[in-house]
């Protein structure tokens, strides 16, 4: 509660700033990456890292962040991922100031990192409640989620190659509580340093048509432990890849938008 309190308090700084609610947690992944790549060790160029925007001044804060975001966007791996087509809604430098300073002075690795990505997803939740446009985008209520997972009951080690999909993962919530179910039913710590491996690199699947969603799935997964595999397409008219899943998880209202379309298909 602590964590969702904090994060919710971010977003009302930005609301000051005339951030629209849709806005307030894209805006809070950009900072919240950089605060905890410098936490995880995760190597990010010097000079367009945390410590960087810390130590700049108001004057210059707003500048140097979208010169990180130019850079950052253009790195391979989960740097380009997050930052890719970045859009800086932060005009205040003061207020920008202000939350990097209370970011900073927040330790989240002392946090379980399952913890902290539930606050985020808490957080996505009240987001998407309070702009109600466009929320199904973004968040599946946790109770359905929960409830199709039970049923499913996705297990990775069935098969050596077991792979868990979702084609329209908006935030990745059918992913997080599909990696939280398998958790509460095994003793991940046990695993063999190989399957522990290939259930954080090669397990979990997403696609998505928005790069904001998008974004928010990486930082979401990210703060779970897990490299998830999200790509940004257009499931139902878009091309397909060779990617084939032992299990699809995903919000039935796509599986219906699926089936019609299909049907059309076949019928012409």
């Amino acid at each position: 509660m602590y964590l969702v309190n904090k994060l919710w308090g971010f977003c009302n700084k930005l609301r000051h700033d005339g951030v629209d609610p849709a806005d307030y947690i894209e805006q809070l992944t950009y900072l919240l990456f950089l605060k905890m790549a410098k936490e995880k060790g995760v190597i990010v160029p010097e000079g367009y890292d945390w410590p960087s925007l810390v130590l700049k001044t108001d004057g210059d804060v707003i500048a140097h962040l979208e010169s990180i975001f130019t850079k950052l966007n253009l790195e391979p791996g989960i740097l380009g991922e997050i930052f890719a087509e970045p859009v800086s809604r932060v005009k205040n430098p003061k207020i920008l100031k202000e939350l990097i300073k209370e970011i900073n002075n927040i330790n989240w690795s002392e946090f379980d990192g399952d913890i902290v990505g539930l606050a985020f997803e808490e957080l996505i939740g009240k987001v998407a409640n309070e702009g109600k446009k466009g929320a199904g985008q973004y968040f599946t209520p946790r109770p359905l989620i929960q409830a199709i997972v039970n049923v499913v009951k996705p297990n990775p080690f069935e098969s050596k190659k077991f792979k868990i999909g979702d084609v329209a993962v908006g935030t990745a919530g059918f992913l997080i509580v599909a990696y939280e179910w398998l958790k509460e039913n095994i003793d991940i710590e046990k695993l063999s340093l190989s399957d522990k491996n290939r259930l954080v690199n090669q397990t979990y699947f997403g696609q998505e048509l928005v790069q904001r969603p998008r974004r928010l799935a990486l930082m979401n997964m990210f703060l779970h432990g897990i490299n998830a595999n999200i790509a940004l397409g257009d499931t139902i008219y878009g091309p397909q890849d060779n990617n084939t899943f032992s299990c699809i998880l995903s919000n039935p209202l796509l599986e219906i938008r699926v089936r019609i379309k299909s049907q059309i298909e076949i019928s012409l």
